[in-house]
């Protein structure tokens, strides 16, 4: 079943992402603009993409796990992922630039400031910023694997702080946001045990005698 699964992985091209991805966003626009939305469809658009975003970032940090424990090879679909989770925290934050706050920049600026869910979120958006403008190979070509794999390792706080950003942004305890937010540090958890190995492995080859630091 597996095998199966990853010759179907294969034979998928990246472009469906990057076709299919934006639907959701422009299905919401369109149920906003027909009133299909309520009476705030502002919130409700600005509320869906932010989790979409979120679930596309918990799907490209189940990748490795799925791999490693489960034999499923989801690689070459990372990197579309993570630029499409990208692309709707833009869309999520363009919502509320230009819809919510109605380009008050005083105001967001105050907000971003006072408002600690949403110095949360900010963080998180610009700790993701580096990471859409270097997802090509030519800027891993010129950085180097070493570097751009540690540069890339940004959306491990990236994705907590948007799991924590959407916890406080219920304004009450949630179970979807706990759960969401449990998923993550779950899936960190699981980095976190091969890196402390690989830590743990440099720290003794360093302690060798005639070894070179």
């Amino acid at each position: 079943m597996i095998d199966r699964l990853n010759h179907m992985a294969r034979k998928l091209p990246n472009w469906v992402f990057y076709v299919l991805g934006p639907l959701p966003a422009a299905w919401l626009l369109w149920q906003g603009i027909t009133g299909a939305l309520g009476v705030d469809p502002v919130k409700v658009i600005e509320h869906e993409l932010g989790l979409i975003a979120l679930q596309l970032l918990i799907a490209g940090l189940l990748i490795t796990p799925l791999r490693r424990y489960a034999g499923l090879n989801l690689i070459k679909w990372r990197r579309p992922i993570g630029i499409l989770a990208f692309v709707y925290v833009v869309f999520h934050l363009l919502v509320w630039v230009l819809l919510d706050m109605q380009l008050y920049w005083d105001q967001m600026l105050r907000d971003i400031a006072k408002r600690p869910y949403i110095t949360i979120g900010m963080a998180s958006c610009l700790l993701l910023l580096p990471l859409a403008v270097t997802s090509n190979n030519r800027s891993l070509r010129r950085m180097g694997a070493a570097s751009w794999t540690k540069l890339h390792r940004l959306v491990y706080p990236a994705i907590l702080l948007g799991g924590v950003h959407f916890v406080m942004v219920q304004k009450v305890w949630e179970a979807e946001a706990l759960a969401y937010l449990a998923v993550i540090l779950g899936l960190l958890a699981l980095r976190l045990r091969p890196l402390m190995a690989w830590l743990s492995t440099r720290r003794a080859a360093r302690n060798v005698p005639g070894s070179v630091n």
